[in-house]
Order: structure tokens, then sequence, then C-alpha cells
């Protein structure tokens, strides 16, 4: 059996200068389209290097130290604490309900093709911010995608 989850998170906002977000569809809840997510490998994981994993592993896209983009990868200084939906809470040691999700954005010259992994995402697509925000399953997304405009370099 795995290793339970970290109940540490982050959700990374990769998007254009014109705020045009990516979103990526779940392979195991197709209804869910939702940004970059990802846990900590191990409790002392920096939440840069997390983002910086997820967001590699997810998309293709680079952006680790000393990658072209490394610089562009923001991280907000926000986090959101929310409820784990029951359906993934076996994934987390028993009684574990919560999770601390902390907020990056990226910020890609353009639109890029990512590179999906399809046993986590099946489809990827990219909006104007507020559809985006309007598409996501979670509301902890949707909101950090409306803040976009404020964070946005």
């Amino acid at each position: 059996m795995p290793p339970f989850k970290i109940p540490e998170s982050v959700l990374v906002v990769i998007h254009t200068p014109a705020l045009d977000v990516l979103l990526i569809r779940r392979a195991d809840a197709a209804e869910f389209w939702q940004s970059v997510t990802g846990s900590k490998d191990t409790p002392d994981e920096p939440f840069a290097l997390t983002a910086a994993r997820e967001v590699a592993e997810e998309t293709g896209i680079q952006c680790g130290e000393g990658s072209a983009l490394a610089p562009r990868l923001v991280d907000w200084q926000l986090s959101n604490v929310y409820e784990i939906y029951p359906r993934w809470r076996a994934r987390y040691a028993p009684g574990v309900t919560h999770n601390t999700e902390h907020l990056f954005g990226l910020c890609v010259p353009e639109r890029l093709v990512p590179t999906l992994d399809p046993r986590e995402h099946t489809e990827w697509k990219w909006l104007p911010y507020q559809q985006a925000a309007d598409a996501c399953f979670s509301p902890s997304n949707a909101e950090a995608i409306l803040l976009l405009p404020e964070f946005a370099q």
C-alpha cells in the first residue's frame, strides 16, 4: 500500500500575460476541470519545489530551478484550508479530513501545448480567466483564478 498523502498541497494557476488560464480534466473524475494541483512528497519539501514538480508531472512544462520559466513561478503567499472530498479521503491517514493548499501562479509566454499523463488527466484547454473560473469544479480553484489580475506580473 502506498504511503498516505500529506495534507499539504499546491495549486498552480498557469496563465498567459493575456490572463488565459490552462485547465486540465481529471482522469478519475471526468467532470472535474482544474489547475495543476498536488501534494508534497515529503513533509519538509519546499512548496516551490512541490509546485515546479507538479507542473512538470501534470503538464510537461518545466519551471523548476534553472529553467527559463523558474522566475515566472510565483508564490502568491496565500493558502486555503478545505475539506477533502469524501471520495479521496482514503488517500490520507485515518482521521485526516482537511487539506491546506498553497497558491502559486506561473506565467507562460503564450498558450503552450501541455503533455499530459493520461493516468492523471485526459484533456486540456485554455480559457480566459473568468471562463476558466466558471469551468472549475473546486470553489478554491475558481477563487484563485479570479485573483489572477491582482497577482499577474
